[in-house]
């Protein structure tokens, strides 16, 4: 049985865990939370004390991390050669600076971003944005395949990111659109279930309208496949991004001010599909 890491154990990394379990590895795994932990073991992985001891037992380590904070972290930690995959949504420039920490002691991070919620992590429904060392590519694709549905070599360093960037732009647009359009049926009286089922079989449709619809038909958005707050992460980073290339993105600002009123609506904790509750009061609509 073929040993693998994973460094970060919250919504992303222990989906990607568990997968990797049912795929037949023998998963190690760390994060800083006892509770996730636990939970982790429960689902049949194996946990380690430390970020250094994954690196020590799996040569291909996947990192799932909450902030540029905790990758740099870890990067100061591991001593052992292997593979690192580095999944999260962070600055390019933060990437290369672990990178550079990391190739001092013999360790290959790959910059390896995923499209896809937490949910979608869950059903194995994930996209890999890989770019790096391709030879260490080429020996991380048996890991890859264990927790995603598909997997892309994009090149040098730092093209996973971007991708990734291009890929969330469109993902926040799409979500807010997709609660707009809900909101909009639901004030001029079409039930949301219908909404979802018919606007969905249609042209109008989106990943993030059939992925979020669920919760927008319910209106309930406690099982958070990505948090409000954790999202603003990634919108900074977007924005930044895009700025700094001189880029325009009118649709892309107008949906960042959903998401603020979101937070400021104590929805910091719940999912992004909150958004629909966003527009449901700003549209003064009781169901």
């Amino acid at each position: 049985m073929k040993s693998v890491g994973v460094i970060g154990l919250g919504i992303m990394g222990s989906a990607m865990s568990a997968n990797l379990v049912k795929a037949g590895f023998s998963v190690y795994g760390y994060d800083i939370a006892p509770a996730q932990r636990r939970a982790f073991e429960e689902a049949g992985g194996r946990p380690a004390r430390s970020a250094a001891e994954v690196a020590e037992k799996a040569d291909i380590v996947i990192a799932s991390l909450p902030s540029a904070g905790a990758l740099h972290a870890v990067a100061s930690e591991i001593g052992t050669k292997c593979i690192v995959v580095e999944t999260s949504t962070l600055p390019i420039d933060d990437k290369l600076r672990a990178r550079n920490v990391l190739a001092e002691k013999g360790v290959v991070l790959l910059d390896c971003p995923l499209s896809g919620t937490g949910a979608q992590a869950r059903n194995k429904d994930l996209t890999v944005y890989g770019s790096g060392d391709e030879s260490a590519f080429e020996k991380a694709k048996p890991v890859l395949e264990g927790f995603s549905r598909a997997h892309y070599y994009l090149g040098e360093f730092g093209n996973g990111s971007k991708m990734k960037y291009v890929a969330n732009l469109l993902v926040a647009i799409h979500n807010v659109a997709a609660a707009e359009a809900f909101v909009l049926g639901m004030k001029a009286g079409l039930d949301p279930a219908t909404i979802y089922k018919v606007a969905g079989d249609g042209a109008g449709a989106s990943r993030m309208f059939q992925v979020r619809g669920p919760q927008m038909v319910a209106g309930r958005y406690d099982d958070a496949t990505m948090k409000v707050e954790v999202w603003q992460k990634d919108m900074k980073i977007i924005g930044e991004f895009a700025a700094r290339l001189g880029v325009p993105t009118p649709l892309f600002n107008a949906s960042a001010a959903i998401y603020s009123a979101a937070m400021a609506q104590g929805f910091g904790k719940q999912d992004t599909g909150a958004v629909c509750a966003v527009l449901e009061s700003m549209a003064k609509l009781r169901r």
